[in-house]
């Protein structure tokens, strides 16, 4: 077994190998960018080398330079984790050469499934059904749209070296054949150094299911069942699970049989991952096979029983698989919800900026994986994945319970990010039925996400829960020191509860620690220990537990629960009286300038002051956390003036261009 490893990544995945090699009694070297110096994998590491500036060409995807580290430090192994240079076979090739283990399969294994054109035709000679395509490059956007032509429409457009969503692009016509052709070319060659473009079928209403395979260096292949992904936005995950909701046992076993088949052909060592897509009736194709570990094996983890990282790391030493086949069992069920800085509302744009508090959920059957702690910081530089939240249960209908419990207990401030949204997924009842497919998030949020509605009786009890809340605000404000004698009286019984354009008279009476809050007609009983201004309030409502998160929001309060917020304003009648005759204050004009939507590098401007341009047409391109992102015209115009240039780095709402 190896005495020291090191881990070429960063962030959270960094920390989960370091947790496993301590268990195993192995010392760990991180590498850390200047953007990195201070983060938590660093501190957590035995020992930490740095490896150059923050952009991930300069230090993270620099292989010399973590080969110095290795000879540095004394290293034996490496572990790539995920990103970066996991599936690089130069990487593998370049550390054999240097009498270092890689922490993977061979370069050969990796080429040969890492070049998603050769792979599908490897599978194809394996006896794994492939979706129908061209298994080519397309030269061209001409050539592109010939080739779709012939496919049959709608298509999908993929990066050859392509992973992680990217160099990806839907197609249902010669127009946006062309468009994404340029598209997913530039974004390959940005991501991958590699702008090769294949084009195969789109299966519609797909789901993306994976098998999780492990191979060893004596010749033994298992999987270790399924994982279902189909919860993605922008072809990148959000929530995946296992076992699949939609697998039989015979689906189950055929689809492990072709992944073990395909792993077999390319003499596969180590743990990875053979990527399908299935329809309605569960018949199912090759994607392609991912050669390192996924960002969801905790999922995997967490129904066998297993440690996919302690398992390559045994396997990279030479040593056998522990089990057979027919060891394996699957227990219970897991969810993983992918927590990201990104704004929901603003269209998911990424969010920069210090965790100012990162209070994560504890309770039974729950994981947390991250690389973060309050006070880091979450740079643009590299992907926005906060954490990771992973549930587990008996079976699917507890792991989703108890995620979505946990979910509106994680308390995030400092950045924007989507547990709203996740929790409004999970809220689903198309989610809970597990009637999943890719284009789950763009069917359920069809004009972008804006919030879960809440239903009338969950509106009230919402109310009931401010009310309450502000009960114990005015409590705590009349229990200062140094008040008036009598100051009792300064806590009020009535009040309004200003919720839009609707007013609730409301009234609060208290007996020990339970407050009755009457609304209308009805009454509801609120017992809580919160404290002003604790951002988790728990409660017993109606005699059933609750969380809300609650902040102040202005002179109102916001509860976010369930992806749903209610912003309400408890006022005393008289004070809501006054409200309601103050002026609406009208919103800036800022129709005339193109505002950047994030912070970002803005990597060109594809227009010209006094050029007129149409609605739809392209006026920049601004790249944040790995994704290029195109800003268009939304009506016709004429360019005045260009306020930001190309290589420019923006901040959230500067001004690129203004409008005549």
């Amino acid at each position: 077994m190896f005495r020291k490893i090191l881990i070429a990544n960063r962030g959270e995945i960094a920390c989960r190998v370091i947790r496993t090699a301590r268990r195993m009694g192995i010392a760990t070297v991180a590498v850390y960018s200047d953007a990195d110096a201070e983060a938590v994998h660093v501190r957590e590491a035995d020992a930490a080398v740095r490896i150059g500036p923050p952009p991930a060409v300069e230090s993270y995807l620099r292989i010399d330079r973590i080969v110095t580290a290795c000879r540095e430090t004394g290293a034996e192994a490496v572990h790539p984790g995920y990103g970066f240079l996991s599936e690089n076979a130069e990487f593998a090739a370049t550390l054999a050469a240097a009498g270092i283990v890689f922490i993977g399969p061979d370069a050969r294994a990796i080429a040969a499934m890492g070049d998603k054109i050769a792979a599908k035709r490897l599978a194809a000679e394996a006896g794994v059904a492939t979706v129908p395509g061209h298994l080519g490059a397309v030269a061209d956007a001409d050539d592109a749209v010939r080739v779709a032509r012939a496919v049959g429409y709608p298509v999908m457009l993929k990066a050859a070296a392509g992973g992680g969503g990217k160099g990806m692009r839907i197609a249902s016509d010669d127009g946006e054949v062309r468009d994404g052709f340029r598209a997913a070319s530039a974004e390959a060659r940005s991501s991958f150094a590699d702008d090769r473009i294949f084009i195969e079928r789109y299966i519609e209403e797909p789901r993306h299911i994976e098998v999780q395979v492990l191979g060893d260096a004596h010749g033994a292949v298992v999987h270790l069942f399924e994982r279902e992904c189909s919860i993605q936005r922008r072809h990148q995950k959000v929530i995946e699970e296992a076992p699949s909701p939609l697998l039989d046992a015979a689906t189950r076993t055929a689809m492990g049989a072709q992944a073990v088949a395909l792993a077999r052909a390319v003499g596969y060592r180590s743990a990875g991952t053979v990527e399908f897509i299935a329809d309605r009736a569960r018949n199912f194709f090759f994607l392609e096979m991912n050669t390192r570990l996924q960002v969801e094996h905790p999922v995997t983890e967490m129904v066998t029983g297993l440690d996919l990282v302690e398992l390559m790391i045994r396997i990279a030493a030479g040593e056998p698989l522990p089990f057979a086949q027919s060891d394996l069992r699957l227990a219970g069920a897991a969810i993983e919800a992918r927590v990201y800085a990104e704004d929901p509302m603003r269209n998911f744009l990424p969010s920069i900026g210090r965790l100012v508090r990162f209070l994560p959920p504890g309770g039974d059957g729950l994981r947390l994986e991250s690389g973060v702690v309050e006070g880091s910081e979450i740079s643009l530089h590299y992907d926005p994945m906060i954490a990771k939240l992973i549930a587990h249960g008996p079976d699917r209908a507890t792991a989703t319970a108890r995620l979505a419990e946990a979910l509106d207990a994680f308390c995030i401030e400092g950045v924007s990010h989507n547990i709203g949204f996740l929790a409004a997924v999970i809220a689903s009842e198309r989610f809970r039925r597990g009637q999943l497919s890719t284009g789950f998030i763009a069917e359920e949020f069809p004009g972008g996400f804006s919030g879960r509605a809440l239903d009338p009786a969950a509106e009230v009890q919402a109310i009931a829960a401010a009310a309450a809340a502000q009960r114990i605000v005015a409590e705590h404000a009349a229990a200062i020191e140094g008040q008036l004698a009598r100051r009792g009286s300064l806590v009020p019984e009535a009040w309004t509860v200003c919720h839009g354009e609707a007013r609730h008279a409301a009234r609060t009476t208290r007996d020990g620690t339970a407050i009755t809050v009457a609304i209308g007609a009805g009454s509801h009983v609120v017992a809580t220990d919160w404290r002003p201004w604790q951002p988790l309030f728990r409660a017993t409502l109606d005699g059933k537990p609750c969380i809300y998160q609650i902040a102040r929001d202005g002179i109102g309060l916001a509860l976010a629960r369930g992806g749903a917020v209610l912003r309400v304003k408890v006022l005393m009648p008289r004070a809501a009286e006054l409200l309601a005759l103050m002026p609406a204050k009208a919103a800036a004009d800022l129709s005339h300038l193109l505002l950047s939507p994030m912070p970002g590098l803005l990597v060109s401007i594809a227009v010209a002051e006094g050029q007129d341009v149409k609605a739809g047409e392209e006026l920049a391109v601004i790249e944040a956390m790995k994704m290029e992102n195109v800003l268009r015209a939304e009506r016709d115009g004429k360019i005045a003036r260009i306020r930001a240039m190309p290589g420019e780095s923006l901040a959230a709402d500067q001004v690129i261009l203004e409008f005549g």
